[in-house]
């Protein structure tokens, strides 16, 4: 893309229904658009990992939101210790503000949304996502502990049942970065997640009014298995969709060396290295 076509980057600073502040950014195509498209961030994953895919996507006629739920990135505190989030206010209070800003700039615009990992998870709970056309979800699976990838199966069994709930208690919140495992997140983010990943339905832990929420999902869905993730095996993306049972689901397996790569593993897709291959098939998931 050249120097013409690049993006107009926005820094949005948004404000939740209970006051918490949020970091968000719009990238503005240079010419028409003809779509906008939410990318909803995996579980610790902050907005900067996605700006390649999303100056590409800018640059294909598509503005492109992304933003930073509450205690990760660019909308953490100075300190997480005693912060108090769950995944349930990411989905319910900080997504409606992003859905709102995301709106009034877009208009009568036709809206998709891509959710990595936990931002197709967390779907069917979001008030408003009914106002999205459809939805691309990749490497999103059921994060239930026994559908872990092999060895990570056993790593994720001792991080719920000792490295958390230790560390937690020691430092006031999940010291992920020092620990090297996912990142750092507040403690109510981790132990909703830790009760989800131990329960046999994942976040239908949560009961059946979070199920029927799940269930009156109407919104197409395409979903991406990427057959190397390591974090989570293809019967574990599979398994999610369960509690989707009244959206039409589409799946989209991917091998590497069908796409001309080594590897794309749970986040591959998103690097650059699959701007060439898996990014123009990403853009036709979400337009056409």
């Amino acid at each position: 893309m050249d120097q013409a076509a690049s993006p107009r980057v926005e820094q949005l600073g948004l404000t939740a229904s209970d006051g918490q502040r949020l970091a968000a950014r719009c990238y503005w195509p240079a010419g028409e658009v003809r779509r906008a498209v939410l990318i909803v961030p995996a579980m610790a994953v902050p907005q900067r990992f996605y700006e390649a895919f999303a100056t590409w996507l800018a640059g294909q006629g598509v503005a492109v939101f992304t933003f930073d739920f509450r205690g990760m990135g660019e909308s953490a505190p100075a300190s997480l210790r005693g912060f108090r989030a769950t995944i349930t206010d990411w989905a319910t209070l900080d997504l409606p503000a992003v859905i709102a800003a995301m709106r009034a700039r877009c208009g009568d615009l036709p809206l998709s949304w891509l959710g990595h990992s936990l931002g197709g998870q967390v779907f069917g709970m979001v008030p408003g996502r009914e106002r999205f056309e459809r939805m691309l979800t990749v490497a999103s699976g059921s994060g239930w502990w026994f559908n872990n990838s092999g060895a990570v199966r056993w790593i994720v069994h001792l991080m719920w049942h000792v490295t958390a709930p230790v560390s937690i208690a020691l430092a006031g919140y999940f010291p992920g970065e020092r620990l090297r495992q996912v990142g750092n997140l507040p403690a109510g983010v981790m132990w909703q997640w830790r009760r989800w990943c131990l329960h046999r339905d994942y976040l239908g832990a949560e009961g059946p009014q979070v199920r029927a929420l799940y269930a009156a999902v109407k919104t197409p869905i395409r979903a991406v298995i990427l057959e190397d993730d390591e974090l989570i095996r293809p019967s574990g993306i599979r398994d999610l969709y369960r509690l989707y049972s009244g959206a039409p689901v589409q799946f989209e397996s991917i091998r590497p060396q069908a796409v001309g790569l080594k590897r794309i593993g749970h986040f591959g897709l998103f690097q650059k290295k699959s701007a060439d291959t898996l990014w123009p098939k990403a853009l036709s998931w979400l337009v056409e």
